[in-house]
């Protein structure tokens, strides 16, 4: 059974419910974590597609890139899509249910923030409600400034690109402390340990992503050390 076979078996079983909403409070398993990623990245696509007042197509298809749409579950996702672009609640609540869901320290968190940070730019244009809508994103999923610092940097053309942010250090720091941290990263992103925790595609191609940074930052402050 596909993760779309769920959440339309979901969504039924709730027999004209608030949609969404209330589907969020049926996921308490550990086994429906990958369905509650699924509906999130939905959701907050979504919402984000829509920030800036406008859905262009180049945002739709974004959300296409992040989010893999196995053959013939095209229709379900679309029915998702819409659900959570009518659906009532604001981004802030899919936020808090998403922290909620994942617990303090999540890497799903970043891989979230990443995606959608991918849609927000897909239209060329990286709007000031976009900002606002990722940065409350990120505070609500109590990520440190130098976590969102460090994805705004990598999807926004114009942003600051510095490897300390992307590893957590501060300037100057040793490269004992520089080697340490680059390594804990590359063990909580690598992706055969997302694999092993039974996380979806989309997750693991965010943090495919994610690695290559995190590697390119500590060989930029190694070059800069020799």
């Amino acid at each position: 059974m596909s993760i779309w076979t769920r959440v339309m078996d979901l969504l039924a079983s709730l027999g004209g419910g608030d949609g969404l909403s209330t589907l969020f409070e049926r996921l308490h398993t550990p086994p429906e974590k990958t369905v509650g990623f699924a509906i999130a990245m939905v959701a907050l696509g979504a919402k984000i597609a829509k920030a800036d007042g406008l859905v262009t197509k180049n945002e739709v298809a974004a959300f296409r890139e992040v989010f893999i749409i196995p053959e013939g579950e095209e229709a379900n996702v679309a029915r998702v899509y819409d659900l959570a672009r009518r659906d009532i609640a604001g981004f802030e609540d899919y936020a808090s249910r998403i922290r909620r869901m994942f617990g303090e320290g999540a890497v799903q968190l970043a891989d979230l923030l990443e995606g959608l940070f991918h849609i927000a730019v897909a239209d060329g244009d990286y709007h000031p409600e976009e900002n606002q809508f990722l940065l409350r994103v990120a505070q609500i999923f109590d990520l440190p400034d130098h976590e969102f610092m460090r994805i705004r940097a990598e999807f926004v053309p114009d942003a600051e690109r510095d490897p300390y942010d992307v590893l957590g250090v501060p300037h100057g720091a040793p490269m004992d402390q520089v080697r340490a941290a680059w390594r804990s990263l590359v063990r909580e992103t690598h992706p055969d340990r997302l694999i092993a925790h039974g996380l979806p595609e989309e997750a693991i191609r965010m943090a495919e992503k994610r690695l290559i940074c995190i590697n390119r930052a500590w060989e930029q402050i190694s070059a800069k050390a020799a």
